[in-house]
């Protein structure tokens, strides 16, 4: 497997704004371990080929590093940290956003017996497996076309629709190839999801999501917790507090309007919950985020 290449191509090419010419693709290198962070997931193939990474969604937890890599179908909640770096050995590795209209139409495309029969109900939606040759032969290529403008435009599309088909059809395909089934169960919860990301701060019942998003109240919520690790009312309530955390960046002594506009009737609560999940009051945290900012 040829990581040693893959590693020299993306120090190469890593930015401090991790963004690259190719569309979607992000190349990283993170120096310090730090504290867990909750961000959300995004809908990505992410691949290390230093340091290894440790993922909490819900409960459950999902560790990659170099020979592996990680994808996720829904863009849900995340807790993470790096580990296995030092000073002089970074963390690098890259991600490729995941477009579920190129992967419909390589499902569309498939021929009979390409891929295995699709599992009853909704998987989750953060899987890791082995990385294979192929697949890191694929990202190479990518990388590679950072070096070759003229060829970039075209060529790009075709490699990541490569890099797709290989995951589609990988140990991890479950979780890719529902990205691109118009009636899933993903579907389904992923307009959950988007409901929830653009309405966190409005109160719902289950029951109203579940018909939102054309399922049984019950069917809903099982299927959510699968691809989620989370219920619909955790989902949000994690939105709320990262969004909450975005904005005392900026609003550091105004708590309580903070809350409120998140959604919070009780700035106690928020107090209590905010504290449960970073380990500061937002008081405090909201003065060392503004005074790192400067």
């Amino acid at each position: 497997m040829r990581l040693d290449e893959l590693r020299a191509l993306l120090s190469r090419h890593v930015r401090p704004d991790e963004t690259t010419a190719i569309d979607g693709l992000h190349i990283a290198r993170i120096d310090g371990a730090g504290s867990p962070e909750l961000t959300m997931s995004g809908v990505v193939l992410a691949v290390l080929v230093q340091g290894a990474k440790r993922l909490a969604v819900g409960d459950r937890i999902y560790t990659y590093r170099p020979g592996s890599y990680l994808v996720t179908s829904v863009d849900v909640p995340v807790s993470g940290h790096f580990f296995e770096i030092g000073p002089d050995r970074p963390a690098l590795g890259l991600a490729l956003v995941l477009d579920p209209a190129t992967i419909a139409d390589l499902l569309v495309h498939a021929g009979p017996g390409d891929l295995p029969r699709p599992r009853a109900g909704a998987l989750p939606g953060v899987a890791v497996a082995d990385l294979t040759d192929g697949l890191v032969d694929a990202l190479i290529r990518l990388v590679r076309l950072l070096e070759r403008p003229r060829d970039r435009t075209v060529l790009a599309p075709l490699v990541k629709r490569e890099v797709l088909w290989l995951l589609i059809t990988g140990d991890a395909g479950g979780a890719v190839r529902q990205l691109g089934l118009a009636d899933s169960h993903l579907s389904h919860i992923s307009r959950a999801v988007r409901w929830i990301r653009e309405h966190y701060a409005e109160s719902f019942r289950v029951e109203d999501l579940a018909r939102r998003s054309g399922m049984s109240a019950s069917g809903f919520y099982r299927q959510f917790q699968t691809v989620t690790a989370l219920s619909p009312i955790q989902f949000q309530k994690q939105v709320r507090l990262q969004e909450a955390r975005l904005l005392l960046a900026a609003q550091p002594h105004d708590i309580t309007a903070v809350a409120h506009r998140v959604g919070y009737d009780s700035p106690s609560q928020f107090s209590r919950e905010y504290r449960r999940q970073y380990g500061v009051p937002p008081s405090r945290d909201a003065v060392s985020s503004r005074s790192v900012s400067r």
